[in-house]
């Protein structure tokens, strides 16, 4: 009597759960809890604020993580993207031009200097195939460079963006800023936006096909030195966006802000899967609400040590992110 072959067992109904899709159940968990501990109204208040955060932070994130992916490069200097952005923007419209202007000039300014520091440094640098820690001491020293140079021009204090901080619209029994209205929609379009051309535009398509093996793209016809130059074009926009919803949500900025924000930036391509685009986006957003969140228990000067803890327990907990790859044996 032959018997009959066993059915395999059907998988499991989360294991067919893709990451997002946790991490979004995670998400409205946490905020049930908060509502049922702090109340609705201050967790529904922290959580805009936190969506808020996400949109400059999950903006960086990207354009860091595809460097990186791209690159293998750590860029430090990135955070002074979103520093000179905002910068550039704050000193155009102090000439009298309409600020959605200034921040267009600016976006494409930082985005020109990305481009720049390409051609002029990195460039040449994986000509001579410079090891790891020359890669990292030369991202260290434009960060600094960066850095030193908004302050000789634009001074060490803060400055404010000179836009209206005190008017605001009420969401029911909340309120937020007109201008953080603006970054929280502008954030949310943004982060749409961008996820969508990562997926359906050639460039997204060029990128992530770098990202996964730049030799098999080389190989397949895709120009990959175009396509590095087209990267850090888009990083250094990303950045400068970022910088500027940043400054348009808080109404000030500071030449130091961008070695404050790396970490969470870090934080957010580190938990999303280093090197993963949408990753990145998504662990923006993890972020941002994370450290917000944490202002209902602690002081708001905490909040960096919030994402260095998270930073620290994905590290230990989850080492390839999220949304990571396992690498393949060869």
């Amino acid at each position: 009597m032959i018997e009959e072959a066993s059915a395999p067992p059907s998988p499991r109904w989360h294991s067919r759960l893709p990451p997002a899709a946790w991490l979004a159940l995670v998400i409205i968990a946490a905020l049930a809890l908060l509502a049922g501990v702090k109340g609705p109204v201050e967790a529904g208040q922290a959580t805009i604020n936190g969506l808020v955060d996400a949109g400059y932070v999950a903006l960086g994130a990207v354009g860091l993580t595809l460097i990186f992916g791209i690159l293998r490069i750590i860029n430090f200097a990135h955070g002074d993207f979103l520093t000179l952005g905002a910068y550039v923007a704050l000193m155009i419209a102090a000439s009298g031009l309409p600020i959605w202007l200034a921040a267009a000039l600016a976006i494409l300014v930082t985005a020109a200097v990305a481009a720049a520091l390409d051609k002029l440094v990195w460039e040449p640098m994986r000509r001579m195939q410079t090891s790891t820690l020359q890669l990292l001491l030369a991202a260290i020293g434009i960060a600094l460079v960066l850095r030193y140079t908004i302050q000789f021009f634009a001074g060490s204090q803060v400055r404010s963006f000179g836009q209206d901080i005190l008017s605001a619209v009420n969401l029911g029994p909340w309120h937020l800023g007109t201008l953080q209205l603006v970054a929280l929609l502008a954030g949310i379009a943004l982060i749409v936006a961008v996820g969508l051309g990562l997926r359906f535009t050639a460039v997204g398509k060029q990128m992530r096909a770098l990202s996964d093996n730049m030799a098999l793209a080389e190989v397949t016809g895709i120009d990959t030195r175009g396509a590095i130059r087209l990267t850090w074009i888009v990083a250094g926009a990303l950045a400068a966006i970022a910088g500027i919803l940043y400054a348009a949500a808080v109404g000030t900025i500071n030449p130091n802000f961008g070695s404050l924000i790396l970490l969470s930036l870090f934080t957010a391509a580190v938990l999303g899967g280093i090197g993963n685009a949408y990753g990145a986006l998504l662990g923006g957003i993890v972020i941002g609400l994370a450290q917000e969140w944490s202002t209902l228990f602690l002081n708001a000067r905490w909040k960096p040590a919030v994402g260095f803890a998270i930073l620290i327990l994905t590290l230990l907990v989850l080492p390839r992110g999220i949304f990571g790859r396992v690498p393949a044996r060869t």
